[in-house]
């Protein structure tokens, strides 16, 4: 055996290696030379393509964003994961609070992006971060109730920049009539009673605003409040006089409403603020904020893999020295930010350089996430990638852009590495 060793040793290693060579080796080298060559690969193209990597306005945009991947995406998983761990180290429940943080590495990149379009989408109704935004600011910020109304055929109201006003001034003792329409039965206000005409009152400018249409009924006077129209509760009423609001009110369930002396011969205004659109929410999947979107998507997949390897650090952590730390009078914080950070940093290093490495090539989300309407402004390198290959037919440009992944994922492998064999020595 011992003059075969060699041989046989060559021979294990051989099925390995031309896997290696064929999977690995034998793409990059082929990814080299068609980046040398134009879009039909006839034509030697030098380092024409490698110039697109530096001009073409979409590969810097995925580059620029590339880097926002790269400084949030690890920081901000590592950072909630040592978080995650820290603290449910003491707690009984922690282990089932771990695997619960841990259960979205289970689910696959499509079928979390998938998730998380439907979690971002616009229509409150169907996208859950929506839903809560929109729960949240109309507790503090009640919508309108009445955001397509408006004037019906020979009301005495015309449009003003988004608010409606009377055509002629009202005079005191004399009601006024303000028939609109465009409210859907099932948004009036709960307090919204069958609309009333209002009675005269002597020195004050009285009159009703109420839906003046009654769908399928064929009855009624048009102009005048009928039985079965409701009233505009709470809309808002203001007398103008010379640009000025001299007095203000607010209509009854009924729609009525009632105005001081102050309003005679005045124009009555509906404000705009009365027909506000409801809150919508927050576009998250715009222009402005997909990037971050698709990035917290990452978070939330990636922060229990953190979380789990960095648990598994800390339990290595001597624990003489964090109850010497807290006999000597530290604090919870300082032992933890003098004391645990520095004994876990190779390992928030291992996570952190990990996640940058993973983040590189990250597709499959942003792919799926960002619609084709934001899909430019959510663009990285390998989405790019895979545009100028396969929808552009520029092939040469998608292998020097897989070439120049390929040469910022290098120094990073290569600090890994080295900070593993300095680790390995005795």
């Amino acid at each position: 055996m011992t003059g075969t060793r060699k041989v046989v040793a060559a021979l294990f290693l051989l099925p390995a290696l031309v896997l290696l060579g064929a999977l690995v080796l034998y793409p990059i080298g082929y990814s080299v030379v068609r980046s040398l060559y134009d879009s039909s690969g006839d034509q030697f193209a030098g380092f024409d393509n490698y110039q697109a990597l530096f001009t073409d306005d979409g590969i810097r945009t995925a580059l620029k964003n590339n880097v926002i991947w790269v400084v949030f995406a690890p920081t901000v998983s590592t950072a909630l994961g040592l978080v995650f761990a820290v603290l449910t180290e003491r707690v009984r429940w922690g282990t089932a609070f771990k695997l619960v943080v841990f259960m979205p590495m289970a689910i696959s990149m499509l079928a979390a992006g998938i998730i998380f379009r439907l979690v971002y989408d616009q229509d409150p109704d169907k996208g859950v971060a929506n839903a809560v935004w929109v729960g949240v600011h109309d507790s503090f910020a009640q919508a309108s109730a009445f955001p397509k109304a408006h004037p019906g055929r020979e009301s005495p109201l015309v449009g003003q920049g988004g608010a409606f006003v009377t055509k002629d001034p009202v005079k005191a003792g004399t009601p006024v009539a303000l028939p609109m329409v465009g409210v859907a039965p099932d948004q009036f206000p709960d307090d919204a009673k069958r609309a009333v005409t209002a009675r005269p009152e002597p020195g004050k400018v009285t009159g009703t605003v109420w839906q003046d249409f009654t769908r399928g009924k064929g009855v009624g006077k048009l102009g005048a409040p009928d039985a079965t129209e409701r009233g505009y509760a709470g809309m808002r009423i203001e007398a103008v006089k010379d640009g000025k609001v001299v007095a203000s009110a607010k209509a009854a369930g009924d729609g009525t409403f009632t105005l001081p002396a102050s309003a005679d011969g005045a124009q009555l205004r509906l404000p705009a603020a009365n027909f506000k659109e409801a809150y919508n929410g927050v576009d998250w999947l715009g222009p402005a904020l997909v990037t971050p979107a698709i990035i917290g998507s990452y978070v939330w997949m990636w922060a229990g893999f953190a979380m789990v390897l960095i648990a598994a650090g800390l339990a290595g952590v001597p624990r003489e020295l964090l109850e010497q730390a807290r006999v000597d009078g530290a604090s919870e914080w300082q032992v933890f930010r003098k004391v645990t950070v520095p004994l876990l940093a190779p390992v928030l290093a291992v996570v952190t350089v990990t996640l940058m490495i993973n983040v590189l090539k990250v597709f499959d989300l942003v792919y799926i996430i960002a619609p084709g309407s934001s899909q430019d402004d959510a663009n990285v390198l390998a989405l790019e990638l895979y545009r100028k290959g396969f929808s552009e037919g520029r092939p040469g440009v998608a292998s020097a852009i897989a070439v120049f992944l390929l040469l910022l994922v290098i120094p990073v492998m290569l600090f890994n590495i080295r900070r593993l064999r300095r680790e390995g020595r005795p």
